[in-house]
């Protein structure tokens, strides 16, 4: 089992023919992704990878029965595309896009809370790296094959810690069940909390890797959240150990501007909790393999 996305769900790509929408378009095909069409208002007709493009969601969800989508549209219109999608009945939006505008964002989720919950589109991101359960799906821009299909569900505000994580999984021959990039961005679609109930619920994940950072708040309500609610041990990494204070790293939601968010101050309500800490990026595989009693 995996969360979100599985071999069946059909994908589409919104931006299909931009340059870098095409070369993932054409890594996910290649992975087995089934991605069933793309959307380009005004390129409605052309193929990109085989894969017919339309001008609208509606169009191509009505022509493919497409379930999710992928926004690869640039920053000053992003934000009507992941609209147009959960007006269309997409169920799983993955917005690549770096950024877009936060109010932008505000716009984009209180439009998607007109929908009721049963209804809502589940959007993660935007400035994501894309979800991927191995060996079935992929649906994003993570290098799939340094995931190994298995137990550990991974969940992370930056891409390349996620990859670096399932890299060292697999060197310990410990695989992922399914991997969520959140996005770093002070605004995105799923938090910490959203996808960790995901992760609880899902019989095949056995073990839960949180990659944190420094700013906002979500790093705490997942710590409250894991305390009150999830019964499966729980491993976290949170960057920025050294980040002055005030100052943006990396991620537009990496700025720490309030008690609680700062590295230390993360690593510490997470461990009040009962999360496992590793203490560094190299030690975040030994760490979750030691949890899982397959420490070398």
């Amino acid at each position: 089992m995996s969360i979100l996305l599985d071999r069946d769900t059909r994908v589409i790509v919104q931006g299909i023919t931009g340059r870098m929408a095409r070369l993932h378009t054409k890594d996910m095909v290649e992975y087995g992704t089934n991605v069933v069409g793309g959307v380009v208002p005004g390129k409605g007709g052309e193929t990109v990878e085989g894969v017919p493009v339309f001008d609208t969601v509606k169009q191509a969800v009505e022509a493919t029965g497409a379930e999710a989508s992928l926004v690869f549209v640039p920053p000053p219109f992003a934000a009507d595309s992941i609209m147009e999608a959960a007006d269309a009945g997409i169920r799983y939006c993955v917005c690549i896009t770096d950024g877009i505008p936060a109010q932008d964002m505000i716009r984009v989720k209180r439009y998607m809370y007109r929908y009721p919950k049963d209804k809502r589109m589940v959007l993660t991101g935007p400035n994501c790296a894309g979800t991927i359960s191995p060996g079935k799906a992929l649906l994003g821009i993570m290098p799939g094959h340094i995931y190994l299909p298995g137990n550990v569900g991974i969940i992370g505000r930056s891409g390349t810690l996620g990859y670096e994580a399932a890299a060292q999984l697999k060197e310990r021959g410990i695989g992922v069940s399914t991997s969520v990039g959140i996005g770093g961005d002070p605004i995105n679609g799923s938090s910490f909390r959203d996808i960790l109930e995901r992760f609880e619920q899902d019989k095949e994940t056995e073990v839960i890797a949180m990659i944190g950072e420094i700013g906002g708040p979500q790093e705490a309500e997942a710590a409250e959240y894991i305390r009150d609610h999830i019964s499966k041990p729980v491993i976290a990494y949170v960057a920025g150990l050294t980040a002055p204070k005030g100052r943006t790293m990396g991620h537009a939601g990496a700025i720490i501007s309030a008690f609680g968010e700062s590295a230390s101050e993360k690593v510490e309500i997470l461990s009040a909790a009962g999360v496992t800490v590793a203490e560094n990026p190299a030690v975040i595989g030994e760490t979750i393999a030691r949890v899982m009693g397959k420490a070398a």
